[in-house]
């Protein structure tokens, strides 16, 4: 089974896709968060293309295990999803998903200062590799 993880972002909505056998994730690049009408037609185009069966979406949690303004304001995102897909979102703890994007872009020796984009889809690999090693 395919999974796909989004790392929401209000500017760019990180991207990463599993392997056929869903042990495995790779980045998938990044969508423009807005306008969402395209975004959703984006998303909706790569869901069909990848074969995904399930989403798994990345909800910020604070370092005490809390729930803060930005998880309750991408809830109500994947609410706005919920209504337009047909297929399970799956909310997952993100805490230090970019974090560790970034570090293992920087020991890649990229340089993470000109790589938004790339440490989006990273941390999508990142929340989405977390997800499928838990997975039974």
């Amino acid at each position: 089974m395919r999974v796909m993880a989004l790392d929401y972002g209000t500017r760019r909505v990180g991207l990463a896709v599993s392997d056929e056998l869903g042990m495995l994730a790779r980045p998938l690049g990044f969508l423009p968060a807005q306008p969402a009408d395209r975004f959703l037609q984006e998303l909706q185009r790569l869901i069909q293309e990848h074969r995904v069966e399930q989403i798994v979406v990345g909800i910020p949690r604070n370092m005490d295990g809390s729930y803060g303004p930005a998880a309750e304001q991408v809830r109500a995102w994947m609410e706005q999803l919920r209504q337009v897909l047909s297929i399970p979102l799956i909310p997952w703890d993100e805490r230090l998903t970019t974090v560790q994007a970034r570090r293992l872009l920087h020991e890649a020796g990229r340089n993470t200062r000109k790589q938004r984009p790339r440490i989006d889809s990273s941390a999508a690999a990142v929340l989405l590799q977390s997800y499928l090693d838990r997975a039974p």
